[in-house]
């Protein structure tokens, strides 16, 4: 049951709290993360260090996106490998989900990679035979390659409940996002302007760009209506013309 408390307007939801605390390692392997980032939008792969999130590990996994929303296992803990009965190395991500949400968990491979962003993917264990009620939590974040791609995941998946009979398939039931490039301030119109590169402008050095095109086409506007000023005054050269 969700419970959310009400402010005037506001609406609180004490949720993800009460999810932090089912699935802990998904707030440590975050915590891991964000403190990568040292004010960089994104860490790289190389930046990973088991040793950071010793007791996650077993939840943790890194991916590589090999085509558009298509992303396999580069390393994987032992509890994705207890929930698969088998060893998940090379496999696809979505190999984890029925076939009715594999589509949403290809959008999300590619909305992390792309915009970049974090996204928390709450889970429903497949029901069956020897498969009793499973719940399980799914962290996606970005990180870049070496070549400064971002197609690296660095994932946790945490469950909670008997395992039962394997291999275990989720369905993905809610899907929370949070865009990265608005904690480093570049999305963030009304304070920076960014340049062709993308680096972006200090507050007070940008010109509104509605602004500015409007004074650049008045301007062209006034030069193609007035034609230009004929010279005065004594001609610099003049013709001399001569029999010899």
């Amino acid at each position: 049951m969700k419970i959310d408390y009400v402010s005037g307007s506001n609406v609180v939801s004490i949720m993800p709290r009460r999810n932090e605390m089912i699935f802990p390692a998904l707030k440590e392997v975050e915590a891991y993360w964000d403190g990568l980032r040292n004010g960089r939008p994104v860490p790289a792969r190389a930046d990973i260090d088991p040793r950071g999130m010793q007791s996650a590990l077993e939840f943790a996994f890194i991916l590589e996106r090999i085509a558009p929303g298509v992303a396999r296992f580069r390393l994987a803990g032992m509890h994705l490998t207890d929930l698969m009965g088998m060893e998940v190395r090379g496999m696809p991500l979505t190999a984890m989900f029925v076939p009715e949400s594999r589509s949403k968990i290809s959008q999300a491979i590619e909305a992390v990679c792309e915009t970049p962003q974090i996204t928390t993917i709450t889970l429903k264990g497949e029901r069956g035979i020897g498969r009793q009620s499973l719940d399980a939590q799914l962290l996606l974040c970005p990180l870049k390659s070496d070549l400064g791609d971002v197609n690296r995941i660095l994932g946790c998946l945490q469950s909670k409940g008997d395992i039962g009979r394997q291999p275990r398939r989720f369905e993905a039931v809610e899907t929370l996002s949070r865009p990265l490039m608005t904690d480093a301030g570049l999305s963030d119109n009304a304070t920076h302007e960014v340049t062709a590169k993308g680096t972006p402008i200090p507050k007070g050095f940008a010109e509104a760009r509605k602004a500015y095109l409007e004074q650049q086409n008045t301007n062209e506007s006034d030069t193609a209506a007035t034609p230009p000023a004929r010279p005065t005054g004594k001609p610099v050269l003049r013709l001399v013309k001569t029999d010899d």
